[in-house]
């Protein structure tokens, strides 16, 4: 029986990816010889917003007389995904408990969907290398569509991509992003609870704050029967 359906963001919500995308991010910086700009601990939040997030914190802290041409962040993007399509799971790895959650869900009769800003190439990659990819029949990613959240129609698009309805689902993110996009498609959103800013994420008005994974399949009980 489908019992409704749980969507997935990917980075900082299924796993920590920080270290790896921060390292692709001072791949780059020091291909422009100017060092290790992030620091994997201290800038996690940051990586978890992206990208182009990275890159423009990055530059902001190069001193003003370095020469750096006007388009280095979109020049640099192309190849921030690429050094890290060489190394997004040296350091990647599942959150405590996520696949004892996905397993418990899954018997439970939801169905599961990633909705992700992440790549698609690079989404379904890590997921199969964190060998969870199987537990999800959605999957829709930066560029699956002309659109990214918190525009809500990747997110609607994942629902239906794995069988469900979007009256009959919930969001489980890590950003304000995350709670854009619920209220955008009109659905409820939790946010994690042991990121970067640990408690703290409250300040972003979540309908939930996630403790902990196990704590997961008896939301969506709640929430969906």
């Amino acid at each position: 029986m489908d019992r409704g359906t749980v969507v997935f963001d990917l980075d900082g919500t299924l796993a920590d990816t920080a270290a790896d995308l921060i390292a692709a991010a001072n791949a780059c910086f020091e291909s422009r010889a100017l060092g290790r700009l992030l620091d994997p601990a201290a800038d996690a939040g940051i990586a978890f917003h992206g990208g182009r997030a990275m890159l423009r914190a990055g530059y902001a802290r190069v001193p003003a007389d370095t020469l750096l041409p006007p388009d280095a962040e979109e020049v640099d993007f192309p190849r921030l995904l690429s050094f890290y399509d060489d190394c997004l799971a040296d350091s990647t790895r599942l959150y405590d408990g996520v696949e004892a959650a996905l397993h418990a869900l899954a018997a439970d009769g939801f169905q599961l969907a990633v909705c992700t800003n992440k790549p698609l190439t690079l989404a379904e990659k890590l997921l199969s290398a964190l060998n969870v990819r199987e537990h999800f029949k959605g999957m829709i990613a930066a560029d699956s569509l002309p659109v990214r959240k918190p525009d809500p129609r990747p997110y609607r698009a994942a629902v239906a991509q794995a069988g469900g309805e979007v009256a009959r689902s919930f969001l489980l993110g890590d950003t304000e992003t995350d709670v854009k996009t619920a209220r955008a498609a009109g659905v409820r959103v939790s946010l994690i609870g042991f990121g970067p800013e640990g408690a703290g994420i409250s300040r972003l008005a979540p309908d939930h704050v996630l403790d902990r994974f196990a704590d997961l399949p008896a939301l969506a009980r709640e929430w969906l029967a």
